[in-house]
């Protein structure tokens, strides 16, 4: 599930185009995409279904690569996001400390909010 969050522009009284604003902001949870396209897909395996905060909100906007490489994007542009994962989901027997992450930029499609 996405969030809802309502889009607010930097100029008061401007209203956003939709996908202009991020839909998710740094601390957030979201949990990454389960789905299995067929194809070479640029989120790891091992990493979906994992949950995760949002780091960063990467500027500018940029292009989805994924659906590029298969020319059904058009150009448009969405936002990339840093995301965390704990080591400890991703591996049960990593012996590191507990507050070691992976990080990783994901698309903003992969990603789904996670209500709190």
């Amino acid at each position: 599930m996405k969030s809802a969050r309502t889009p607010v522009s930097k100029i008061s009284g401007v209203v956003t185009a939709w996908g202009q604003v991020a839909v998710f902001a740094v601390g957030q949870r979201v949990r990454v995409s389960t789905r299995a396209p067929v194809g070479h897909y640029r989120v790891p395996t091992y990493l979906r279904g994992k949950t995760a905060v949002v780091e960063a909100v990467m500027e500018p906007m940029a292009v989805n690569n994924e659906e590029e490489a298969f020319g059904r994007n058009a150009g448009s542009v969405r936002h990339y996001y840093r995301i965390a994962v704990p080591m400890t989901d991703i591996w049960s027997a990593y012996a590191g400390p507990p507050s070691d992450n992976l990080r990783i930029e994901v698309f903003e499609t992969w990603l789904e909010g996670i209500a709190e």
